[in-house]
């Protein structure tokens, strides 16, 4: 039979079943496979080409047909020419009339499964041609489609017993290349990345039933079976886009293709050494549930692993921010940490799964506000009242039921997930020719989208609109990577002229890498140099330090081109005056930090900037030229600015619009400065306050120092010291003298090189002065956070907190003391230690082995000296002060050290359940310090492990070295307040002028060198949340500079000298004793004479006991 000729008539007659008929045979019988697929091809353009809808295949048997000859096993010629109309139908149909997309997906099962079946067939064509068509009706399908449509077709093939090897593969191959088709990537189409994104999203809540069937998968017994699996298994996984839990993916899918309990138990313990801070959201807690029920519901799970899952549950809970969410997976965990709480053996463990337990209630709790799923009934009705009110449909209403419940789900998967401007898309396509006027189809669709943009306002808000009159001068659509990590994914980033922008967003979250890629020039839509003047202002010009301030500007090409006239005026402007004797002569390594970040500013304005990129401006500025930036970017309105900042005074005074990092690597735009961000985002207010609402830190109390009644009596002192570093060609402190006190709040500041950090190792022993001396209480403790704080620990990443904690303080002295540059014994210092000396007890000159004991003498003390080569009952006791005149005063400090450290321990026992709550009061979840490797922390919870480190031994005196370097703005706020109520003294260096502010009653400024000491200031308690009006919490701190004693110009003691002179020597008088009693005056005379029994026994020659008061 010769095939028709099919002409294009659009809107033509239907065919005749003859010509139908004519069609198939030639499909079916052809005797090559060209005639077969061209016929196939034929039988297409004559049903679309005439007035027949997605029930004509349906019509004349066409679908029928199909089936019948996919199924026949007697012929090879009609199981091809089956799949090549098969094909034909997938790549023609869905293209030009979408609704077939019912017919080859859903109705009556749908055609996939008869392509998956016959990847079976022995014969090679069929199978190619069966792969093809699979592959076109892939390429043809719109995520929505893709999720609603071919996902549940290929879930059911899959869940049937009965399929082929084979087709069990391909149907899993379709899966991977769904979820490797919504993989984030750079580059593409903003059209591309918008799929994609709809894809990850309506795919990743399907995983919950996706998961199971592919796991079953990868047991296979079927070898290319299990394979693929985990090829699918590994690609699906890409959709949870979380980056807690990504590291840990080869872990949990070995577990998942090797199970046992001992993977699981490997798996559960590398999901208890992840650090939860990101969002969980559906995609997360469906792969990690199943792992988390095995673990809960197995009656042989050990209590160390049950310990583990019940946390892991509870962290995993508090990160789920959709009720809605939490509701669907939660039920499936609750019975099992139930259990854990009825039958755990450990209280431990029982404890910890209460604590799951509520937090898992009042993530379930009813919430009036959450805004539930919408589903495809909720749309149904929405869509008919569209089709009424615009005439109906064609026909009986029966006949559209299956097409109206798959264009219902379409629309409800976008409107769920916030694309409400494809709903319309979703609709039109799939009822043209179904409507009775040949318009109605798109006012249908026009009517059900408005209805739900109308919906996502209500619900989410208006968004902005455009301004209006603004010049843009940027809008680039980009993502932005480092590393091999995706910072941010198909965002934009629009800049208009003149305004200010705050980029504002968690620690690491890219803020620095975007300023970066900007001043790079590598920011995909940004425009170039030439066409937009960008510049990247920091303060750091060190590598050109030696050079004048005139000459590291000439040198820069661009600049050159303004002629060295220009470049002295535009820096005279800046305040670089002219000439020999002017600052533009001045080397720029002399160059304080607001210097230098004047001289970044004036080489912005000779490059004629159009954007300024300005990366923590503040950082190294004092209070006088940060209101001078503020005043300069103000008043440069036709300058732009990107600006990077932990200052929140500076931004909310600078700022008119904020960037802020939201969920899913993309940035958000909020009008406004700083304080209107923060009333649209109450979470947010972090950035603006001292609170310790998120992260609450309590210091333990300091100790009693004998001798010390008063908080302003003098405790450390420094009289007249001078120290230069070695082949430095001059000193950086030069007759410094300056005291502390138990009540000080001191802050230091200076400009970079100033001797900030150096007068703070001279404090705290860490180095010795080249000349002055430094005194101290014998028995004072200091805790010390360093610059770098994370040196204190990152020797140690094996061990978990708590047990770093033990092997620091186990041998009755913290060993970290041992490290400082005060107990390294220099050549000299050996030399010294070899020195024979003669105490006068008649057994001539002996050499000092060490120092066994100390006791209180006069108004100082003596120490009990263990003689080398001696026995014990031969040791003699030496003051103080004839030790230090003899050079032995390393050895003296040494032990005096060790007593205060232990006299410090002396409160503590310990033990981990003791370290334990020490770290809770810290901020440091216990569970993380007791179980989790210091490796395996984030920077700020390091650095919590190093201020417990520090505080352990009840220190009297504080020292943080730029404490605002290493914390982000939660934390702060929780040191801030414990700061703010510690009882002991504080020493910080610090430029955040609002942290300073807050704290510091007394202020030294470290110049050139030299210190100059400020008076008491008023503290900002307003800084603080608990503190600004209308606020129900007290303000605590007995001993605050507010409350006590600093409150007035005697904070320190140096600046009014009542207690202390600092020409005296710094002495403490012992504890005054009382008057003996008749009884204890007895009891000391039997001491005396069975010390005088025992000495008269002893061998001759041993020293006769010293009579004392000061008896233990």
């Amino acid at each position: 039979m010769s095939v028709p000729t099919v002409v294009a008539k659009g809107d033509g007659p239907p065919p005749s079943q003859a010509d139908v008929t004519a069609f198939l045979d030639s499909v079916f019988n052809a005797k090559t496979s060209n005639a077969s697929v061209e016929a196939a091809y034929g039988l297409c353009e004559l049903v679309l080409n005439s007035r027949l809808d997605y029930r004509g295949l349906e019509t004349y048997g066409i679908l029928s047909e199909i089936k019948k000859a996919a199924a026949d096993k007697k012929s090879g010629l009609k199981r091809e020419g089956a799949q090549n109309l098969l094909g034909a139908l997938f790549e023609r149909f869905p293209a030009r009339q979408p609704a077939t997309e019912v017919v080859f997906l859903v109705q009556d099962g749908g055609l996939v499964s008869v392509a998956l079946d016959a990847l079976a067939d022995k014969g090679t064509v069929v199978r190619e041609a069966a792969q093809y068509g699979l592959d076109a009706l892939f390429n043809h399908l719109s995520p929505e489609s893709l999720v609603v449509g071919l996902l549940p077709a290929l879930q059911a093939y899959l869940s049937k017993r009965t399929g082929k090897w084979q087709g069990t593969v391909g149907a899993l191959k379709l899966m991977q290349k769904m979820g490797d088709k919504a993989k984030l990537e750079i580059g593409g189409t903003k059209e591309e990345a918008h799929e994609k994104d709809i894809l990850r999203e309506t795919m990743g809540a399907k995983l919950a039933g996706l998961i199971p069937l592919v796991e079953e998968g990868m047991h296979d017994l079927k070898s290319e079976v299990e394979k693929q699996a985990v090829k699918t298994m590994d690609s699906l996984t890409a959709l949870l886009q979380n980056d807690d839990v990504a590291p840990k993916l080869p872990v949990l899918l070995e577990a998942m293709q090797k199970p046992s309990s001992e993977s699981l138990q490997k798996a559960i313990h590398v999901l208890s050494q992840t650090t939860f801070v990101a969002i969980v959201t559906s995609p997360v807690l469906a792969l990690l549930t199943p792992f988390l029920e095995r673990t809960l519901y197995n009656p042989s799970t050990p209590q160390e692993t049950l310990r583990k899952t019940v946390v892991i549950t509870e962290n995993l809970t508090k990160l789920v921010h959709d009720p809605v969410e939490a509701r669907t997976f939660l039920p499936k965990l609750k019975p099992g940490v139930k259990g854990v709480l009825d039958r755990a053996s450990l209280p431990e463990v029982r404890e910890l799964a209460q604590r799951a337990l509520d937090v898992m209630d009042k993530a379930m709790a009813p919430d009036q506000d959450v805004i539930e799923r919408l589903n495809a009934n909720d749309v149904a009705k929405v869509l008919d009242a569209e089709i009424k009110k615009n005439g109906g449909l064609a026909g009986s209403a029966d006949t559209y039921k299956a097409l109206k419940s798959y264009v219902c789900e379409l629309v409800s998967e976008d409107v769920n997930y916030r694309y409400v401007d494809r709903v319309a898309s979703k609709i039109a396509p799939y009822l043209n020719g179904l409507t009775k006027t040949s318009e109605a189809h798109q006012a249908i669709a026009d009517g059900v989208q408005q209805f739900y943009v109308d919906e996502d306002h209500r619900k989410f808000g208006v968004p902005e609109k455009e301004d209006d009159g603004e010049v843009e001068i940027v809008n680039a659509d980009f993502s932005l990577a480092y590393g091999g990590m995706l910072l941010l994914s198909h965002t934009n980033l629009r800049l208009l002229k003149g305004h200010r922008y705050g980029l504002c967003g968690r620690n690491g979250a890219g803020k620095s890498t975007l300023m970066k890629a900007i001043a790079g020039g590598k920011l995909e839509g940004f425009p170039s140099q030439d066409v937009l003047r960008t510049c990247y202002v920091e303060h750091n010009q060190g590598e050109d330090a030696d050079i004048s301030i005139l000459d590291f500007v000439a040198k820069d090409p661009e600049i050159a081109k303004n002629g060295i006239e220009r470049i002295s005026e535009v820096l005279a402007e800046f305040g670089f005056t002219a000439g020999p004797e002017g600052r533009q002569s001045q080397r720029v390594g002399s160059l304080s930090g607001g210097w230098k970040m004047k001289l970044a500013l004036a080489r912005a304005m000779l490059q004629h900037a159009d954007v300024l990129l300005l990366d923590e401006p503040t950082n190294h500025l004092d209070v006088e030229n940060i209101a001078w930036l503020e005043q300069y970017l103000k008043s440069h309105t036709d300058i732009t600015s990107l600006i990077v900042s932990h200052d929140s005074g500076f931004l909310d005074n600078v700022t008119t619009d904020i960037y802020h990092y939201e969920p899913g690597k993309k940035l958000g735009h909020f009008k406004g400065n700083l304080n209107d961000f923060v009333n649209v985002r109450p979470e947010a207010k972090s950035y603006y306050t001292l609170s310790a609402s998120l992260v609450q830190f309590r210091f333990p109390p300091p100790g009693i120092l004998s001798g010390v009644k008063s908080a302003t009596r003098a405790i450390v002192r420094m009289s007249n010291v001078s120290y230069q570093y070695p082949k430095a060609p001059k000193p950086s402190l030069a007759d410094v003298s300056c005291q502390l006190t138990l009540s000080s709040r001191v802050a230091i500041i200076g400009p970079n090189g100033a001797g900030k950090s150096t007068l703070i190792k001279l404090l705290t022993g860490e180095v010795i002065p080249t000349a002055g001396k430094v005194e101290k209480h014998p028995n004072l403790r200091i805790g010390y956070i360093k610059q770098h704080a994370l040196e204190h620990v990152e020797q140690h990443l094996e061990k978990t907190p708590n047990q770093y904690l033990q092997w620091r303080y186990q041998n009755g002295d913290d060993r970290e003391v041992h490290f400082k540059e005060t107990r390294a014994l220099s050549e000299q210092d050996r030399l010294q230690m070899e020195k024979t000396i003669d105490v006068g007890d008649g057994r001539g000159a002996r050499t000092i082995e060490t120092l066994v004991g100390r006791q209180k003498w006069k108004k100082s003390f003596q120490y009990e000296v263990q003689w080398k080569g001696w026995l014990p009952k031969y040791n003699s006791m030496i003051s103080r002060e004839t030790l230090v005149d003899l050079g032995f005063d390393k050895m003296v400090q040494e032990f005096d050290d060790h007593e205060a450290s232990r006299e410090g321990l002396g409160y503590r026992v310990l033990e981990p359940k003791v370290i334990s709550q020490h770290f809770d009061d810290l901020g440091l979840d216990p569970e993380i310090a007791n179980h989790n490797e210091i490796g395996s922390l984030s920077g700020g919870q390091k650095v919590k492990v190093v201020i417990a480190g520090a505080m352990w031994n009840n220190p009297h005196l504080l020292v943080l070295d730029e404490p605002t370097n290493f914390l982000d703005r939660d934390s702060l706020g929780g040191l801030a307040v414990a700061i703010r109520d510690f009882k002991g003294g504080v020493v910080m260096i610090s430029h955040n002028e609002e942290f300073v502010g807050a704290l510091a009653s007394e202020t030294w400024i470290v110049r050139d060198g030299r210190v100059a000491h400020k008076g008491a200031t008023a503290i900002a308690l307003d800084r603080f949340e608990d503190s600004r009006p209308g606020s129900t919490a007290p303000s605590t701190g007995a001993n605050t500079p507010l409350n006590g004693l600093a409150s007035t110009a005697a904070s320190s003691a140096v600046n009014s000298g009542v207690e202390d002179n600092l020409d005296e020597p710094l002495k403490f008088k012992a504890k005054k004793k009382k008057k003996k009693t008749k009884k204890d005056l007895k009891e000391q005379e039997v001491r005396r004479r069975l010390r005088h029994i025992e000495w008269l026994n002893s061998p001759k020659g041993t020293p006769h006991p010293v009579d004392t008061d000061d008896e233990e």
